[in-house]
This record gives C-alpha cells, sequence and structure tokens, in this order.
C-alpha cells in the first residue's frame, strides 16, 4: 500500500508544482491615443466656424468655435468594438457647454454614440442617443457641476450589452443597451465618427487619452 502511496503523491506534488510555473494571465495592454508629444494620430476637423485643435503644453487644446471643434482618431478601425475603457482627463477653460464630447464605436464603426459632459449650459452628463433620444432626453442624463479650469477625470466602459461611464471617482451612467437602438444625434457631430473628441461653443484642454480592453468576467 505504501508502495503505491508514495507514487500518488509524487505525480499531485507534480501537478501542483506545473500549475504554479504556469505564468499569470496578462493584463490587457492600454493603448495611448494621445500621448501629449503630438497630434499625428488625430486629424482637426473644420465644419464651419470650428475652432482649432492644437499641440500646447503637452495638451490637445480645442478652441473655441461657433459650433462643434474638434479632432477625428485616424486610427479607430485599429481599435476593440466593443469591450474596452476610454480614460481621459479634461477641463473646460472657457465657454458654457459640453468640453467633452468623446465620441466612440459601439459594436461597429458604423455604430457610435457621444458621451457628453458639461452641455446644454455647461452642467448636463449624458449619452446622445439611445432610442433617438440626446443626453438631455434618455435615461443616462443627469446634472453635473463642472468648474473651469479643473481638471476632471472622465471614463467610458463599452460592451455589448451596457455603457457605463464615471467623472472622477462617481459613476454618472449605467445604461443597459440590449435592444435599443445606439446612434449619434444628428447634426454636426456626424462630421466626427467614428472616434474623436470635441466641444460646443467650448475651450477645453484634454491629456492622457488611453484605451484599454476590457477582459469580461466569465
Amino acid at each position: 500500500m505504501k508502495r503505491l502511496l508514495l507514487p500518488a503523491l509524487l505525480l499531485i506534488g507534480a501537478a501542483f508544482a506545473a500549475d504554479e510555473a504556469k505564468p499569470a494571465a496578462e493584463a490587457p495592454k492600454e493603448i495611448v491615443l494621445f500621448n501629449g508629444k503630438s497630434l499625428d494620430d488625430w486629424e482637426s476637423v473644420d465644419i464651419g466656424g470650428s475652432g482649432m485643435v492644437e499641440l500646447e503644453g503637452g495638451l490637445m487644446i480645442i478652441n473655441q468655435g461657433e459650433s462643434v471643434s474638434g479632432a477625428i482618431y485616424k486610427k479607430a478601425a485599429t481599435l476593440p468594438m466593443t469591450n474596452y475603457e476610454i480614460t481621459l482627463e479634461a477641463k473646460r477653460l472657457q465657454g458654457v457647454d459640453f468640453f467633452v464630447g468623446l465620441t466612440f464605436p459601439v459594436g461597429d464603426l458604423k455604430t457610435c454614440a457621444t458621451l457628453i459632459c458639461g452641455g446644454w449650459g455647461g452642467s448636463v452628463t449624458g449619452i446622445s442617443s439611445i432610442d433617438n433620444l440626446d443626453a438631455s432626453e434618455n435615461n443616462t442624463s443627469s446634472f453635473q457641476r463642472y468648474k473651469d479650469d479643473q481638471w476632471y477625470t472622465i471614463k467610458l466602459r463599452v460592451t455589448p450589452t451596457k455603457l457605463s461611464a464615471w467623472v472622477d471617482d462617481k459613476q454618472v451612467i449605467d445604461e443597459d443597451i440590449e435592444g435599443k437602438k445606439v446612434g449619434v444625434r444628428p447634426g454636426p457631430i456626424e462630421n466626427y465618427l467614428p472616434m474623436s473628441l470635441t466641444t460646443f461653443n467650448t475651450m477645453a484642454a484634454i491629456r492622457n487619452v488611453k484605451l484599454t480592453p476590457v477582459v469580461e468576467k466569465k
């Protein structure tokens, strides 16, 4: 009996040792969308009266225009279309409307939406659009207080079933999108698909724009 038990114990020990030797799953690697060094990956879009997008002191500066101003990320087709997070830091330098308009793909390049921070007079935050209702009208809408010249950390998460967003450490959006129509608001923002950063009649500074794939929990 002892002769049989010893080989079995040796096999069990070897199995444990093999498990310990397996490398841990690598964390998803973040993709830097704006590194503060150049705007080579971004294309400024002028729809008529748009403010210029410039690099200044390591910041992306979206100058105030008469309507929507901003830049498209030129490599959007190389990025994940779902199961990802985008994080950035932004502040409003002048103006009274949204200083973050983050347009992003939802599942594919033709289906996009926009996270709005500070719209409709400076405080409305939400997603445009869901079931043809914009950020001021649908369930994602909320009022957040934004101060001029103060940095805010914005995080957006996209999965096949949900859109979520945070302002600093506060979750402001947790929206189930199963069976719902997702799309951008008809109008000027349609010129900034599929991924962009924009403002409306407002000047903003942007930094540290990153995308990180999200691993769904099984």
